[in-house]
């Protein structure tokens, strides 16, 4: 048997490990057994993240059939919306290919540090067959705690609207990550962004709010009140301050009424905690006049109002820096030296400008953006 014929082989083995079943069934095949519609079937796979395979070809397994037929009777029963059905899949398979991703990372580290393991493909098969079990036992653990969890918050207040409900949204972005990309090695940028999704994930969790997602060196959270909001932002410069290898953090915060949509979150109040992050100092938090007002009570921080910025989409944007009880405002020469440093580090990516996402719910409008004034010629004589 030739190499090709040992992986191929090894190839058909893993996979039916994993799928339960070899590649047997045509499009025709699972439509007719499963019982659904060859369009909607057709749709389904491609909203699953799989490219589509021709008629005659013998693809799929019984594990297809079996999850097709599921999906059909969550439709026909009423627990899941046929127009919503195709989206579903999709937002089920975009976090299941990511999963995936990571866990096969993890393997290949694994057969990298073991040599020995990948030698023998009956000795990795095997390894493969014990930890699938294994693994798919704690995705679910985990999974069922989260829907435990959610279940508690959304089923107790069930006159709530959930998909449009008032909420803080924050965004934290390392400063200054463009540059640190340039002199780091993948392997030090690789420890950097480690440290600093650990550091999100444990301030937000401890803190009663939701990490919506990780954007590379930016995190997207959400809490239900504002002082768990202004805590989740506070801590999280505070933490990034004294963990090694972490850079100083900005923020930016917003409260409102917030569209939710499978775990992803959109509108103006997204935006605009995305434009407060793109203008706060490093070491700030930026909060817009909503949030201002519910904090303003607390005895816990000081509100200090600040000029109205003008960015894309809003051209008098009013906030507030927050900061707690006790703390110092810097010095005029601290923030000398900090606008110097900001000045320098702009100047050195002049070429690659940052700008903070923007996630709209409706595109911005553009005759909104203000025009700079121009000074009129006097004329001469």
């Amino acid at each position: 048997m030739t190499d090709t014929d040992q992986l191929e082989a090894l190839q058909q083995r893993i996979e039916g490990i994993l799928l339960g079943g070899s590649r047997r069934y045509t499009r025709a095949d699972v439509a007719e057994r499963s019982g659904v519609p060859a369009e909607r079937a057709r749709a389904l796979w491609r909203a699953l993240g799989f490219a589509s395979a021709a008629d005659d070809a013998a693809v799929f397994t019984d594990g297809d059939i079996r999850a097709l037929r599921i999906a059909n009777e969550l439709i026909q029963g009423g627990i899941v919306d046929p127009s919503i059905a195709t989206s579903t899949a999709r937002m089920i398979a975009q976090h299941m290919s990511r999963l995936a991703e990571s866990q096969v990372r993890m393997l290949r580290d694994v057969l990298v540090a073991n040599p020995e393991l990948g030698a023998d493909e009956r000795q990795l098969a095997r390894l493969i067959e014990h930890l699938t079990p294994e693994l798919e036992a704690l995705q679910n653990f985990v999974w069922r705690r989260h829907l435990a969890a959610n279940s508690v918050r959304m089923l107790a207040s069930p006159d709530d609207d959930l998909d449009e409900r008032r909420q803080i949204v924050g965004f934290a972005d390392m400063v200054g990550f463009t540059s640190l990309t340039r002199r780091s090695t993948e392997a030090e940028l690789v420890a950097v962004v480690d440290r600093f999704d650990a550091l999100a994930a444990d301030v937000v969790a401890e803190n009663h709010g939701r990490i919506v997602k990780m954007l590379g060196d930016e995190v997207l959270f959400v809490a239900d009140s504002p002082v768990d909001g202004a805590e989740i932002a506070l801590t999280l410069l505070e933490r990034a301050e004294r963990e090694d290898g972490v850079p100083s953090l900005r923020a930016g915060l917003a409260y409102g009424r917030v569209l939710s949509r499978f775990g992803d979150v959109y509108g103006s109040v997204v935006n605009i905690a995305s434009r407060l992050t793109s203008v706060a100092r490093p070491g700030t938090v930026l909060v817009d006049i909503e949030l201002a007002g519910a904090l303003e009570d607390s005895a816990a921080y000081t509100i200090r109002p600040r000029r109205p910025v003008s960015v894309r989409g809003y051209p008098r944007l009013r906030s507030a820096a927050l900061r707690r009880v006790g703390e110092e405002a810097p010095t005029l020469a601290e923030s000398a030296q900090q606008i110097a440093a900001e000045l320098l580090s702009l100047i050195g990516d002049s070429d690659e400008t940052e700008e903070a996402p923007h996630i709209p719910l409706e595109p911005d409008d553009e005759g909104t953006t203000p025009r700079r004034n121009r000074r009129r010629r006097r004329k001469r004589d």
